[in-house]
């Protein structure tokens, strides 16, 4: 199972970032999920929203390079070890990881990661198989 997420291309400068945010604010687009990866002159914001397909036309109405990529919402344990425990579950599958963030919910006990993978259908087989649950699009929203 994947869910949606957006990358944006956001200038590295002040107000950038808020801009961005706004927009989406604007169009009463919820963020679930964030990351934030820079370099001098750019940064690469990765969103989970609550309405991806909106999110993208609106940022691509607002002029900015938006893309949309396939990921894996994974239900960890929110315990020390927790996001350890799925790490080693793909790496014993020889699964790497291109890059993950986290995010905790106002559920107590449970805590999801978000993950790059090359195979997701791979991925969120051997996870399964461990006893790890990835989330639905629906529900991610109710978090």
């Amino acid at each position: 199972m994947t869910i949606q997420q957006i990358s944006i291309f956001v200038e590295n400068k002040a107000g950038c970032l808020e801009a961005v945010m706004s927009l989406l604010a604007k169009n009463d687009i919820d963020i679930r999920a964030l990351s934030i990866a820079d370099t001098p002159d750019f940064g690469i914001l990765r969103i989970i929203v609550s309405d991806t397909d909106k999110a993208a036309k609106v940022l691509a109405d607002g002029g900015y390079v938006a893309r949309s990529t396939p990921v894996l919402a994974v239900e960890i344990a929110d315990r020390p070890g927790g996001m350890a425990e799925v790490l080693g579950v793909l790496a014993k599958a020889d699964i790497s990881l291109e890059y993950t963030y986290a995010f905790i919910t106002r559920h107590t006990g449970s805590a999801y990661m978000i993950c790059r993978v090359e195979d997701n259908d791979k991925a969120a087989g051997v996870l399964a198989e461990a006893g790890i649950k990835t989330a639905t699009r629906e529900e991610i929203d109710k978090l």
